[in-house]
């Protein structure tokens, strides 16, 4: 079963299987504690993306393509823009997993927060794209970061907020129902077992509070901001659960509220899918959620883009540099925007201001 909340009186080192999705780490206390990327990755086996995908499977094939473009940031540090007037400038942060120091410093060099970790990007606008936990060391520490962040932001004038991803349903599914089975659509699996498989880590299931549960349980899952369609996952699914944003947003949320396993799996199983936007056809399914739900460019996180690539480190020391990543990557006819650094991989932990100049 899972742990409860609370925090013992030290951190137990927790053993985990040396991937991608479950890396090595030693997790270290206080809310800017020392974080290390993991060793490096064995890269999967290639295959097929399967019918009736469920993440009792690993999946994450290694793609090597060459028709995505990245764009290279200038990491200069300097403070957010400020508009004269009407809303600040946007910016959107792709998927973190636990890795609180490589955030901060990510914010910090974009000049959303200070040296101290508080917000001092006036009335700039602030989304997460989801994934908060699992995998890296701080998870709750990262939740916790972004709670007070969102208050700090409103009270200048501007705001951060943040999208559900498929980890805030993991860890939510792991909370609730523990060990309860559910019908995976392979067989029997559970919560707990998956959570483990894709990088739960203890010390934040201790830490995990009600706060913690409420906040991520009242998540949207999509928004469109400044022609920008903000999602989680690369994946058509979305248009099970709605033909609105705000029926989306209103599905999901009913079904959690509902609390019932089988629902709740079901929904984590489909918002797990990924690729839906790349090889032949991928531009159509960008334009089938653009027509239904607004916007001229999707933008997501999930799907890492060493892995779109097929740049990924292996476990015989080869290559100890980790996948080169400069920026976001725009692919499916320039119609969508990938935001998954790898840094779970030793990637970069992307925080990117729109609209992209290309």
């Amino acid at each position: 079963m899972t742990q409860g909340a609370g925090q013992g009186p030290e951190v137990e080192r927790t053993a985990t299987l040396r991937d991608f999705r479950v890396p090595a780490y030693v997790h270290e206390t206080g809310p800017y504690g020392h974080s290390t990327h993991p060793g490096e990755v064995a890269p999967p086996r290639e295959e097929a993306y399967p019918e009736g995908y469920t993440p009792t499977q690993r999946d994450l094939p290694v793609i090597n393509r060459g028709d995505t473009v990245q764009v290279h940031v200038d990491p200069a540090a300097a403070p957010a823009p400020q508009s004269v007037g009407g809303p600040g400038p946007l910016f959107v942060v792709g998927d973190v997993h636990g890795y609180l120091d490589e955030l901060v410093a990510a914010l910090q060099e974009k000049g959303l927060i200070d040296s101290a970790g508080n917000w001092c990007a006036g009335t700039a606008r602030l989304w997460f794209l989801g994934d908060f936990t699992d995998r890296g060391p701080d998870g709750i520490g990262v939740i916790d970061l972004v709670m007070r962040l969102s208050a700090e932001a409103a009270a200048a004038g501007g705001y951060c907020k943040a999208l559900m991803g498929n980890h805030e349903l993991l860890l939510i599914g792991a909370k609730r129902f523990g060990d309860t089975p559910v019908n995976s659509g392979a067989g029997t699996a559970t919560f707990q077992a998956a959570w483990l498989l894709n990088g739960g880590q203890k010390t934040d299931m201790d830490r995990l509070q009600d706060h913690h549960l409420q906040w991520m349980s009242r998540l949207d899952a999509m928004e469109q901001v400044d022609g920008h369609l903000l999602v989680h996952s690369d994946t058509t699914a979305y248009l099970d659960y709605g033909d609105s944003i705000e029926a989306v947003n209103d599905t999901v949320r009913e079904t959690l509220t509902r609390n019932d396993a089988d629902e709740v799996w079901d929904l984590f199983r489909k918002f797990t899918k990924r690729f839906s936007f790349r090889d032949e056809g991928g531009a159509d399914h960008v334009r089938s959620l653009l027509d239904t739900y607004g916007g001229t460019r999707i933008v997501h996180g999930h799907s890492p883009i060493p892995y779109l690539l097929g740049e990924v480190g292996s476990e015989d020391g080869e290559d100890s540099t980790g996948p080169l990543v400069e920026g976001p990557h725009v692919y499916a006819d320039g119609l969508a925007i990938a935001m998954d650094g790898g840094v779970t991989m030793a990637g970069k932990l992307l925080v990117q201001q729109l609209p992209l100049d290309i």
